[in-house]
């Protein structure tokens, strides 16, 4: 983040003061998105929907469409009521991966229960020959990124050799995650083009987010996908945002708003998003 100095009319001056009053924001905030718009340059923002800690609690229930989700990003990962499938947000579509391997684009009205989205736009690009495993992309994303205190987006295009998936089932209402996760399926694909959808957490959005990384897998002919195992693929594109600012959406369900969510999620959050094995 930079700073700058500088004059100021009266009337400007006091306009930006009522404004950042109205919005109860910063003045770095109010500031920031007057030059973002009059610049055309976009400000690298997540919008979430619910979170991290209402899902180990098993709050699966829809809280937002797919259309007011796709007015805050192009590019982004999720579920549906239930835990039905993986949701992939690319390109600005989104997408169902079934528990039985089938992958289709959602309805605008289709209401979700956890998703985070961005409009995707790269600050960084690099190009590799071959990664070897999933470990091996973690060590790129890693050497990629400036901060351990900001969240970024990834977005990895290659010839995947392999690519091993899981899609979670469709579960009871109140199942937790961490029982969930246990019914999910898994898939192996060989010698396929497509796109990693990525974003990377810092540990301390824990209670609210999913820390590390969380990968999913969509093949380019739209026919394959699920949250990222393992990998391995050849002319690899890494592209990459640092993304400074995040808007969550609460549900207004009255399972949401009478739950409990004050138990530390990170354990069952591990366990269910492990995104390799050893």
């Amino acid at each position: 983040m930079k700073s700058i100095t500088c004059n100021l009319p009266d009337s400007l001056y006091d306009a930006l003061q009522k404004r950042v009053g109205t919005d109860k924001s910063s003045c770095d905030h109010v500031v920031s998105q007057a030059l973002s718009q009059w610049l055309g340059k976009s400000i690298h923002t997540l919008f979430q929907v619910s979170t991290s800690a209402a899902l180990v609690e098993g709050l699966y229930q829809g809280a937002v469409t797919v259309s007011r989700l796709l007015l805050h990003g192009d590019f982004g990962l999720g579920t549906f009521i239930d835990l039905d499938g993986e949701m992939v947000v690319l390109d600005g579509r989104c997408y169902q991966i079934s528990s039985t391997g089938t992958v289709g684009t959602v309805e605008g009205e289709r209401l979700v229960p956890y998703a985070v989205v961005t409009r995707f736009n790269a600050e960084f690009l690099k190009q590799f020959p071959q990664l070897d495993s999933f470990s091996e992309l973690v060590s790129v994303c890693d050497e990629l990124r400036d901060s351990n205190n900001v969240f970024y987006a990834f977005r990895i295009e290659g010839r995947f050799s392999f690519v091993k998936t899981r899609v979670m089932k469709a579960v009871p209402e109140g199942t937790g995650l961490k029982g969930a996760a246990s019914q999910q399926e898994e898939f192996l694909f060989k010698e396929v083009q497509g796109t990693l959808v990525g974003l990377w957490s810092p540990g301390f959005a824990g209670s609210f987010s999913v820390p590390g990384y969380h990968f999913h897998f969509l093949s380019s002919d739209r026919q394959k996908g699920g949250h990222v195992l393992e990998c391995k693929a050849l002319d690899v594109s890494v592209g990459g945002c640092a993304i400074n600012e995040m808007h969550v959406s609460l549900p207004e369900t009255e399972e949401f708003l009478k739950a409990d969510l004050t138990r530390d999620p990170q354990d069952d959050l591990r366990d269910a998003e492990r995104n390799h094995e050893s």
